[in-house]
């Protein structure tokens, strides 16, 4: 599924608008725990958090995860949405919580990294 898509039907914020949001995803790691994220990382896959720290693009970037969907409409500061355009990793918010997210993209076709 396109990452446009996704965030039409999540009514995601886009906070990277400049980055391309044209990729394809069928892989979703969802976790507010980085340690699992790097434990069970697939290359490739979209990654929902509620984890806005830096360290979550940091993560990102380590496993390989193509862009980040922050749930429960919280938003990163300034210094890790830069860090996101550093590392072209598109940032998104979307007031859904993690349960609604993954059983939203369930629903889609798309399937969970484990």
């Amino acid at each position: 599924m396109k990452l446009e898509e996704i965030i039409r039907i999540l009514q995601c914020r886009v906070l990277t608008p400049e980055l391309d949001l044209s990729m394809d995803l069928s892989t979703v790691l969802a976790s507010d725990g980085m340690s699992e994220i790097l434990a069970f990382h697939k290359p490739g896959a979209l990654m929902i958090t509620g984890l806005t720290n830096i360290q979550s693009v940091r993560t990102a970037d380590v496993a390989d995860v193509r862009a980040i969907i922050y749930i429960r409409g919280k938003l990163p500061n300034d210094k890790t949405i830069e860090l996101a355009r550093q590392k072209k990793l598109p940032v998104l918010s979307t007031a859904l919580g993690m349960f609604e997210v993954c059983g939203i993209l369930y629903e889609k076709g798309i399937k969970g990294a484990m």
